[in-house]
């Protein structure tokens, strides 16, 4: 899989069986590429944007995202999973789990928002969505997740500590910074050489990566 960041929470995943995956679209440039698979992970209009998905859609896009945002998924004919369901297509499995804040009200975890889990050819990508450090996370350290997604922005999600936990507690081989409202990602990267060096941080401004 390659994955590229497309700023803010929106990623880009290209697998190696030519399907193109996009995850929380937004602010999306008018050439994009078509997508297969679009997951929104909750309904915030920067997580759920209409107008970003309408650029992306083609006849057989299928778009996912959890239960609680069934409403919004109808306007694409999109495909609710409950957390911890999986969807499996051409080799791509995606699973939701759960997303959430403890500390701030801006996520509750009544909303029962998502993060997502995709596995594709014995390589898995976690974007954890919009959230906090959550127990959860700690189970995720059974999955042996090859690249994390972790929002660091610390305004409505984890900021560069409590994300860096959060990586400790999954313990991906690649964690990557996102939704961090321009702050200077090198400080997330050399916390987290300090809590546990075996982590890999890739910070993909300028730059996709490859698993």
């Amino acid at each position: 899989m390659e994955i590229f960041w497309l700023g803010h929470a929106s990623f880009k995943i290209k697998t190696s069986n030519g399907k193109i995956i996009y995850i929380d679209p937004y602010n999306i440039k008018d050439d994009e590429e078509k997508a297969d698979i679009i997951i929104s992970t909750h309904g915030h209009f920067d997580h759920f944007s209409a107008g970003d998905i309408k650029k992306l859609v083609a006849n057989k896009t299928i778009v996912i995202g959890p239960a609680s945002i069934s409403r919004e998924l109808k306007k694409f004919n999109g495909k609710p999973l409950e957390l911890g369901e999986s969807f499996s297509v051409d080799d791509i499995t995606i699973e939701l789990v759960p997303a959430y804040t403890i500390k701030k009200g801006t996520h509750p975890k009544g909303n029962n928002w998502a993060g997502v889990i995709i596995t594709h050819q014995g390589k898995s990508v976690y974007h954890a969505g919009d959230t906090e450090r959550i127990p959860e996370m700690k189970d995720l350290a059974k999955r042996s997740i090859t690249v994390a997604l972790l929002p660091c922005g610390g305004t409505y999600t984890m900021d560069f500590e409590e994300a860096t936990d959060a990586a400790v507690d999954i313990k991906p081989e690649i964690a990557v910074p996102m939704h961090n409202w321009d702050k200077d990602l090198t400080q997330f990267k050399t916390l987290l050489a300090k809590k546990d060096p075996s982590i890999r941080v890739e910070i993909l401004e300028v730059k996709s990566l490859q698993i």
